[in-house]
């Protein structure tokens, strides 16, 4: 079979990489979509980055995913859009008129997921985001893409909060962690980015009452599948926005561009995912 007859190929690119979900949810959307292809883990050290991407095509590969801790790194060996230049990372790797393309499709993950759990969600004019990481950097780069007036920036480290604020202009704004009683009851969302709450990680202590009965909370953690705070959220009957749905919006538009179908994000294969999530 000649290298234009061969079924199109994607994969993952990371140091570790052997617990993603990629694999699963790509396969799915093949099988579901009838499209002969494949989607596999490449771990690539470090040291090995800059020449297994720059041979990618050579590989059999058409693009690529790529996860820590290779996300930052590849904007300088591939040619970034505007969203992975301002979110200062990369997940997504295409080819585009011969040229080595990246994009960071964290950002439409977040919004997507949001849009699908929590309608009308965007009609608040302030949002508090709690981490100031590549993951913070992403959501607010989508909030305020999508009009959100305000978005108030917390860190244990007040210096990153403050570098990430003067990142994105004066529409976001840093805030010490002694603010968040002060800062939950206007937010009209309210977004946690950082690793607490997820399993193995100390918990996210706040006190989700002082939240208004319109707010909606969003977790980019998605082991375990409901967090502490989001199950403090649903007992209170606010409307919630989890990481497993973030996660598999974030991989529609990296199938579409490699394999030319846009695919759907659908009760069974949250199913799918979540039944392979409760067994490891």
């Amino acid at each position: 079979m000649t290298r234009a007859a061969q079924p199109r190929a994607a994969c993952l690119i990371g140091w570790p990489a052997a617990h993603s979900r990629s694999p699963l949810i790509h396969h799915h959307w093949l099988h579901e979509l009838g499209i002969p292809g494949g989607y596999t883990i490449e771990a690539v050290p470090p040291e090995e980055l800059a020449d297994f991407v720059s041979h990618l095509d050579q590989r059999g590969f058409v693009g690529a995913n790529v996860t820590i801790p290779h996300k930052e790194r590849v904007l300088q060996l591939t040619e970034p859009d505007a969203r992975a230049r301002a979110v200062g990372a990369a997940n997504t790797l295409w080819y585009e008129h011969g040229s080595l393309r990246a994009t960071n499709t964290d950002v439409e993950g977040f919004i997507d997921n949001l849009d699908a759990a929590a309608p009308g969600w965007d009609r608040t004019d302030e949002a508090l985001v709690l981490g100031s990481g590549g993951s913070a950097r992403a959501v607010v780069f989508g909030l305020l893409e999508r009009g959100i007036g305000r978005v108030h920036v917390i860190n244990r480290t007040a210096a990153r909060a403050q570098a990430l604020a003067d990142q994105f202009g004066s529409r976001v704004v840093a805030e010490g962690w002694d603010r968040v009683g002060a800062l939950l009851p206007r937010a009209g969302l309210f977004v946690n980015t950082t690793s607490l709450g997820m399993s193995g990680q100390p918990p996210l202590e706040l006190d989700i009452d002082l939240l208004s009965a319109h707010a909606v909370v969003a977790d980019i953690v998605y082991v375990p599948l409901e967090t502490q705070l989001l199950g403090a959220a649903r007992a209170r009957g606010l409307r919630t926005a989890d990481g497993l749905g973030m996660l598999l919006y974030q991989a529609v538009r990296g199938f579409e561009l490699w394999f030319g179908r846009r695919p759907q994000v659908t009760p069974e294969l949250r199913a799918l995912v979540e039944v392979d999530l409760r067994r490891r």
